[in-house]
Parts: C-alpha cells; sequence; structure tokens
C-alpha cells in the first residue's frame, strides 16, 4: 500500500485531472457502449493514456535526465486535441438534441430581437476578416506560448499552475458540450457552404477556415456537416481558455500580458464576427472560467499539501 500511495504522489495535479476525465470518458464508453462507435478502442486508447501519464510522472521523479520533465510539461498538448476528437464520437450518440434555438432565443432576448452575428456583418470586410481569422487561428498557441514565457524563467510552481489551470478549464468546458450540445450560428443562422463568398478574407482566411473545419471532423467536402460536425458551442472554449490566459498573465506579472490582453480580446470577438458561437457562449465562457479559475486554486494546492508541497500563492511565483 505504501509503495503505490508513493507512486500515485510522483503524479502533477495537472496529472490527476487527465487521468479523473479519462476515467470518465472510460465509464461513458461503457454507459453507452451500444451508441458509440469504436467504443473498445477509445476505452484502450484511455486506459494506456491513463498508464502513460503514471509512467511520465514515475520516470521524471526517478531520472536525472530532464528530458522526461520536457515530455512530461508537454505530453498534455497532443492529449487535450485527442481528447477534442475523441468527444465527436461520443457527443450526438449520448445526447442527440442540439441546443442551438435555445441560444438564438436567449441572444436575440438580450439584442431586442436581432442576431449578434447578423449585427457584426454590418462592419464585415475581409481586412477585419483576415485579421480575425488568424487571432483565432492561433487560440491553441496561447497557453504554449505563456508556458514557454514561464519556463525561460525557470518559474516551475507558476509552470505547473498553469498547465493545471489550462487542463483543468478545457476539461471543465467539454462537460458543457455534454450538457448543452449545440453547432454554432455558421450552420443554423448562415449558410456553411457559402462562408468564404459571404464572409471573405484575404489570403489566409480560406485556408484556416479548412484547418478549424478539419479538426471539429469537417474536411472540405464533406457532406451533411452540420450533421457531423463537434459539438463545442457552449460554453466557448475559446473565450474560456483565452481569458484563462488572459488573467494568468496579468496575475502572473508576466510580460506577456501585454501581448495576451489585446491579442486575446480580439480572438473573443472574433468567436462571433467569424459565426462560431453565439454570445451567450461567450457569457457561458466567461462564468466558466471564472469558476474553474475559483475551484482550480483550491484544488492544486490540496494536491500539493497531499504531497507535501509548498502551496501555490500568485505574489510568490
Amino acid at each position: 500500500m505504501d509503495r503505490i500511495k508513493s507512486f500515485i504522489k510522483n503524479l502533477k495535479a495537472f496529472d490527476l485531472v487527465l487521468i479523473a476525465f479519462y476515467l470518465f470518458l472510460i465509464a461513458l464508453h461503457i454507459i453507452f457502449y451500444e451508441r458509440i462507435e469504436d467504443s473498445l478502442n477509445w476505452i484502450g486508447i484511455n486506459i494506456f493514456i491513463i498508464a502513460f501519464t503514471f509512467m511520465l510522472a514515475y520516470m521524471e521523479s526517478k531520472s536525472e535526465s530532464k528530458i522526461w520533465s520536457v515530455i512530461h510539461y508537454w505530453y498534455v498538448a497532443p492529449i487535450i486535441l485527442l481528447t477534442f476528437r475523441q468527444l465527436n464520437y461520443m457527443i450526438k450518440p449520448i445526447r442527440p438534441y442540439d441546443y442551438d434555438q435555445l441560444f438564438i432565443q436567449i441572444d436575440r432576448w438580450m439584442f431586442f430581437g436581432n442576431d449578434p452575428t447578423h449585427l457584426l456583418y454590418q462592419i464585415a470586410n475581409p481586412y477585419l476578416t483576415e485579421l480575425l481569422q488568424i487571432v483565432y487561428g492561433i487560440f491553441y498557441l496561447l497557453p504554449i506560448i505563456l508556458g514557454l514565457t514561464l519556463l525561460r524563467k525557470k518559474r516551475y510552481i507558476a509552470l505547473d499552475y498553469m498547465l493545471f489551470s489550462v487542463i483543468y478549464g478545457f476539461y471543465f468546458s467539454y462537460l458543457g458540450y455534454f450538457l448543452l450540445p449545440g453547432i454554432g450560428p455558421r450552420f443554423i443562422l448562415h449558410d456553411f457552404a457559402t462562408i468564404n463568398d459571404a464572409l471573405p478574407g484575404l489570403w489566409l482566411t480560406n485556408f484556416l477556415r479548412e484547418v478549424v473545419n478539419t479538426g471539429e471532423g469537417i474536411p472540405a467536402g464533406t457532406l451533411n456537416a452540420a450533421e457531423v460536425v463537434q459539438r463545442d458551442v457552449f460554453p466557448s472554449g475559446h473565450t474560456m481558455m483565452t481569458l484563462i490566459v488572459m488573467y494568468l498573465s496579468i496575475k502572473l506579472k508576466s510580460r506577456s500580458k501585454y501581448f495576451f490582453v489585446p491579442v486575446g480580446s480580439l480572438l473573443i470577438f472574433a468567436t462571433v464576427y467569424l459565426w462560431y458561437h453565439y454570445v451567450i457562449d461567450l457569457i457561458g465562457g466567461a462564468a466558466f472560467m471564472i469558476f474553474s479559475i475559483w475551484t482550480g486554486k483550491y484544488l492544486f494546492n490540496w494536491w500539493r499539501e497531499k504531497v507535501g508541497k509548498e502551496k501555490f500563492e500568485f505574489e510568490k511565483h
């Protein structure tokens, strides 16, 4: 028993979140085995990822080589993307009803009967579209940039907390996709098939749109895109995670905040301008962000206390 406890104590707080979420996914695969395509394969993949996480934590604690620390810090980036893709196989079979009409009604109530994407269309122009599509496209780079900034300054405890906050935030937002699935205004309020003509950019917009579409399960030429696209509207993960990165860059007194605050603000605006989200999604993303930051620090310090490490405080780190 002592050896097992010692093995578990090698885990970082962000490892614990990842393992807990993957156990949750395994449970869903078992419960809805008859509905979800390739459930057995996904269960195997999830078990492998959990085992890999334990192995990384163990190797980092026992090895003097820094390579294990590097892998341990950065393995979560592809894992988050893999988790996102896995949800595409799970949400619609488990939650077949989309809540877009509810989101539209709430937006129209807030904007006096108008749809925000239609209102913003009045200021649309190719230069603004190009800028916002580029900014939207660098979303996944934001936490990586902040992580590299902290790593360069050798702020390792702050880096641990940042990674925990990002992973906890991502997985918390994924729970929202199960609760209220939706596909967004580019399918419901606009014609997805003609978006390149209706909302044109300049040089990179169409290519970046295809990258986003492919990541959401709808590569070029996909028939019935609305049926197969990822259900990832509420809360807006782009809003939630961008706010988390902006908040941490400020609270951690990183000079990167001078980049994240303006770029992050543009990115959040882009989610509606580019027809990816309803405004209520952004409000949901902000609410999820506040809750995840509030609860996340307690969970992070609870685990550090369990493994006999110093608590994290912003002013110290």
